[in-house]
């Protein structure tokens, strides 16, 4: 939205020579214990209008969105339905008053129907239930606003897509006027991101308001009309569509300049470092990988992207050694390492990032000094002064945020504490591997950390290591991958050069459709 039609929708909800606004806050404070979550926050929501909420972790979005929705009450400040104050004791308020959150983690029963789920909790069900009345009832909500589903599925077999549809479907059905998503593509293929932005464009049209709340920059651009930033629980600016680019919003966020220009191998891979020939699992009767065969070479990036529950966390452990393929070969440095652990794996030339990075990766109680040393080959004595010395030296390199090395790493933010993980597996002293293992390096990290963390992988690259990305961020992968596989059942279902990929024929490769 253009300056001139934001002022136009504004001046179409004027009353009195004032905007009257479908949701507000008003100097809004929100505390929890050390921490100032919002700090005297205003928001405006236009009816029919999409307003983003963006920033970085931590940065207060999530608590104010809570805050609108009843979930939380502010200490100070007020919350403004149609221009008049309201005091939202719980959600169920919230709703009453024509607002609700549809949550990144899906609140949903899985044993239960579509319809089922829909309705359930709904004040005014009849005594008696006539169960095709209501899936009529939730089949034309759903259709109106273009959400395909069927009423009788069961919700636990829907895709993450489906499962969304239903959270919507739901708030709309229980008449929400107001919708605020939570992270709503975190877990979405780009097709169904692309069907989500429909859906969020029909219930403007129809006069619905979104807040719609997300990091993903781009995605930003595309559906707002209006962006409002935030930084250190305060707005740090509030601009309108095509006012912002990605850079720009992402320089408000952090508040320096942020590059997140894709980043390519500068020199040509050279030999080929870790290999999977025709690798199979098997469990519980099903296969979860399928006659996987790839490559990666030395000064290498090669992304495996794919949709939560593909198989990716599978094939990354069958590398990693933790758990062993039941068909097929994989090779490291030359050397089959099917079955042999994950410490003899480690002496072939393997390093390995785990996507949970406190529960795997890390020791959380550990200080950053011990989890640095904490994989490494040695006797029954450790040298911690010179692991000290070494453990300073990479806090300061990597502008790493914490008192001093001795603190426990679940002290630290996300990441800082991937920091320390990238430090240790790519670059810490008595580390020789050549073959590293990354799972979703930037989840949940904010855009300067995420910055950090693809210069990392990028100069771990140029240093000659063969990386192996995966991660469900198509973006990221983007952004990265010098070639990109797409895993779908665990299936390789689809390959590209990273500077010659056809987004869409990606899209459509994760979503099951090519």
């Amino acid at each position: 939205m253009s300056d001139a039609s934001t002022e136009a929708a504004m001046g179409s909800h004027r009353s009195g020579g004032a905007t009257l606004f479908a949701l507000s806050a008003r100097q809004v404070t929100k505390r929890f214990p050390g921490v100032l979550a919002n700090d005297r926050v205003d928001f405006d929501l236009l009816p029919g209008e999409v307003h983003t909420l963006l920033g970085e972790n931590g940065a207060g979005k999530s608590t104010l969105a809570s805050v609108l929705c009843g979930l939380y009450k502010p200490d100070e400040g007020a919350v403004l339905r149609n221009g008049t104050q309201v005091r939202l004791t719980s959600p169920r308020h919230g709703l009453q008053n024509g607002i609700a959150m549809v949550h990144q983690h899906f609140r949903l029963v899985d044993r239960f129907t579509v319809a089922e789920n829909v309705v359930l909790g709904h004040r005014k069900l009849p005594f008696r239930l006539r169960v095709n009345d209501l899936e009529d009832q939730v089949a034309q909500v759903a259709e109106r606003f273009g959400l395909p589903l069927d009423p009788r599925a069961v919700v636990g077999e829907l895709s993450a897509g489906q499962r969304q549809r239903v959270e919507i479907v739901k708030a709309l059905y229980h008449g929400a006027e107001i919708l605020l998503l939570d992270e709503p593509t975190a877990l979405l293929a780009p097709p169904e991101v692309e069907k989500l932005f429909e859906t969020v464009r029909a219930m403007t049209q129809a006069g619905k308001s979104v807040v719609f709340v997300s990091h993903k920059l781009g995605e930003v651009v595309d559906i707002s009309d209006r962006v409002t930033v935030m930084r250190d629980g305060r707005v740090t600016g509030s601009v309108a569509r095509g006012q912002a680019d990605t850079r720009k919003l992402a320089e408000l966020m952090v508040g320096r300049d942020i590059d997140l220009s894709p980043r390519r191998s500068r020199g040509e891979a050279k030999e080929t470092l870790l290999s999977l020939s025709n690798v199979g699992l098997t469990k519980d009767g099903v296969d979860r990988i399928a006659q996987v065969s790839f490559n990666v070479r030395a000064g290498e990036i090669v992304g495996v992207a794919g949709v939560s529950g593909n198989g990716q966390r599978e094939l990354a452990e069958i590398v990693a050694g933790l758990i062993a393929p039941t068909s097929g070969e994989v090779s490291i440095n030359g050397e089959r390492v099917n079955g042999v652990g994950t410490r003899n794996v480690r002496k072939a030339g393997l390093a390995y990032v785990p996507e949970d990075r406190l529960g795997t990766g890390l020791a959380p109680s550990l200080s950053i000094v011990d989890n640095l040393v904490l994989t490494r080959d040695r006797g029954f004595l450790v040298d911690r002064k010179s692991a000290h010395v070494e453990a300073e030296a990479f806090i300061k390199q990597l502008e790493i945020k914490t008192p001093n090395a001795l603190t426990a790493t679940r002290k630290l933010s996300g990441g800082n504490s991937q920091k320390v993980l990238l430090a240790r597996e790519i670059f810490a002293a008595g580390n020789n591997s050549r073959v590293l293992v990354v799972c979703s390096p930037t989840r949940g990290l904010d855009v300067g950390a995420v910055e950090a963390v693809h210069k990392l992988l990028d100069e771990a690259r140029s240093a000659g290591k063969a990386i192996l990305l995966i991660s469900e961020d198509l973006d990221e992968v983007l952004t990265l991958a010098d070639k990109i596989l797409v895993l779908y059942r665990g299936s390789v279902v689809h390959e590209a050069v990273g500077d010659k990929v056809d987004v869409e024929a990606v899209g459509l490769a994760m979503a099951g459709l090519s």
